[in-house]
Formats: structure tokens, sequence, C-alpha cells
């Protein structure tokens, strides 16, 4: 590989924290953390799987959050951007949220500090689901009669739908949402034939090079940090042909919620876990495989050209992060009784 020396004093850098236990990276964890408020329990979550898969959640019945996000699958609809109400396209590509869980923000701009948050936000977001309001949700749900005593029975009380309520039990459901035991997994928990040769050669130019600066702790998505503390690194942080072939810097990132000159294209580390599953790539979907996307980090973030060898070794290290996907059936979804609310709000 060749390396400017801009890269090299990053790889410096890299290899200084790799030394810390800021970038280690174990197996999955066997527990998923959830907020006091938000305790996780079987009825929460087959409520929330019900709501994640129910396109009533939008105005004209058309769009669910598994529209986008799709757990029969990689939980991305593998698209550059992807499609809403009255075919209208949003700026971002879909992130996966499998593995959700373990990030300490959500969004590409981490503009929610949890998957609570996260969670309200499509619902009323005009481009995606368009509710006029939050009001206007709880109405539609408190007409289907087999959520009203699902809330009740998930969270108690006589004004148990209410949309916090709603948010609380999507987030439940996708603390469920976790592909352990991936080949990795499975090598860094002692299995040492887990990894094939070339994952080897992969892992060890993806550590030295300077990746694992970014893409480390457990999630591959940067270190562990409290939520709400979202990881973020400018991207890209150096000029290249790639910028304006991709458009890399025409979404201005988390600046667009900060405001701060400081934040400008700046964006929440992604994890790497499925990252072979996922495509295509980037904030804007622009990159359409994982080969080039690897290119177009290392020479955007690191000054690294990488070589063909060297790209098609940590593609298969790449590949040893696919977890296993635990199985999921498509829910039975409450019906609405003797007339239909959809699409009479306008």
């Amino acid at each position: 590989m060749k390396r400017t020396k801009y890269s090299l004093l990053l790889a410096s850098t890299a290899a200084a924290l790799l030394a810390s236990s800021l970038v280690s990276a174990d197996a999955l964890p066997s527990i998923v953390p959830a907020p006091a408020d938000n305790p996780t329990t079987p009825e929460k979550v087959e409520l929330g799987k019900q709501l994640f898969f129910d396109p009533r959640l939008s105005i004209d019945g058309t769009v669910s959050c598994n529209s986008c996000h799709n757990i029969m699958s990689s939980g991305t609809d593998n698209r550059p951007t992807s499609v809403g109400i009255n075919g209208q396209r949003g700026g971002r590509s879909a992130p996966t949220v499998w593995n959700a869980a373990f990030l300490s923000a959500q969004f590409w701009d981490g503009r929610a500090a949890t998957l609570e948050e996260q969670a309200k936000g499509p619902p009323l977001n005009p481009i995606e689901m368009g509710m006029p309001s939050e009001a206007a949700v709880v109405e539609r749900l408190n007409a289907i009669p087999g959520y009203v005593e699902q809330f009740k029975t998930s969270f108690g009380g006589k004004d148990a739908v209410s949309y916090d309520n709603m948010a609380k039990a999507i987030a439940a459901c996708e603390r469920t949402l976790i592909t352990r035991n991936s080949p990795y997994d499975r090598y860094v928990s002692g299995n040492k034939n887990a990894l094939s040769q070339q994952a080897l050669r992969g892992k060890k130019i993806f550590e030295q090079s300077g990746c694992k600066a970014c893409h480390s702790g457990v999630n591959f998505a940067g270190p562990e940090l409290p939520i709400g503390a979202g990881f973020y690194q400018k991207f890209p942080a150096i000029a290249s042909d790639y910028d304006a072939k991709y458009k890399l810097s025409e979404d201005k990132g988390r600046f667009e919620v900060t405001k701060d000159k400081a934040d400008m294209n700046k964006w929440r580390v992604p994890s790497l876990r499925n990252i072979a599953l996922t495509a295509p790539y980037f904030h804007n979907g622009s990159v359409e495989t994982l080969d080039e996307a690897v290119r177009v980090m290392a020479n955007t973030q690191l000054g690294i050209e990488l070589n063909d060898k060297d790209v098609a070794d940590i593609l298969v290290f790449l590949e040893s992060l696919n977890g296993e996907f635990p199985d999921i059936s498509m829910p039975r979804l409450p019906d609405t009784m003797n007339s239909s609310q959809v699409g009479n709000m306008k």
C-alpha cells in the first residue's frame, strides 16, 4: 500500500490507540442494556414488533419501520436512499437496525440519544411516514382494539396508549435484534480456527493501517461511550477525487444538528458488523460495492492506496463480522374494526 505523510501520522496515532482498552473489540455481549424506565419484557417486545411492521403508523398506510429497515434481511432496504410516502426520497441511506442497541447515539448525525428517541422521528417526518402529529398517531392506535389491550398489558394505566409508549415498545423490540456468534466472535472467544488465513491477513491490515482507530469496540463503531455521547469523525477527512465522484461532502452531517462549524461533515461512526450485507455504502448510499467502499475509506480517511490483494483480504475479514440472525416470523397485526382511519388525515 502507498502511504502519504499524513497517513503515516494517522497510522501512528491508531497504533497508540490500539494499545489502549478503548479500541478492544470483543464478542457481542449476551446482555443488551435497557434504560431503567423501559425494561425489556416479552409483552413489550411483541407489541414493538407489531408496531415495527405496521404501515398504519404512516399517513397513507404504505410505509412501516420495516420498509426502510428490513429485519427479515439486512436491517436496511439496500437502496441509496429510502422511499417514503408518496414515493418521496430521503436524503440519507437507511442505516441497519441490527445491533443498533449497542450504539451510544442514533441516526447518521447522532441527533437521537436513544432507540426510544429515534423511534419517535420517522412517523412524524413528512418524507418518511408523514403523520401530522403525535396526537394523530395515538388516535389511530386507539382505534385499533388489539393495540389498546396490548398497550395496557405492556405499560398499565388508563392512558397506556401514548406516543412515548409506542416508541418504548419499538425500542424494546429493537434491543432483541442482535447478530451474535459471527466467525470473528468465535475467534475472539477462543476458537482460533474460526477465521481463515486470508481473514487473519485482512484483520492485520485493518488494524495496522489505522482502520481500527475509528471502527473499534464490540460493535466496530467506536469506543464504549455514555448514551447520547456519539463517536463522530469527519468524512471525508482528506481531499481526494472520491469526494467529487461520490458527492461525499455535499451533506454537512452533524453540522445540520448543532450548527457548530467544528461538526461540519462529521458523522457517527457506523458499525461494521454485517457490513457485507448492507450495500450501498456511506451516508448518501453513493458507493455500490464494499470493495470500493474500502478503497474510498482508505484514501479519504487514511491517505492510503490499497492494492487489490490488500482489499481482497480486508473484505474477507469484514465478511467474518457477519453474525447469525435470529429467526423472525412476520407478526399478525391487530385489526381495525368496522372502519378505516388510513388516509383520512389531510
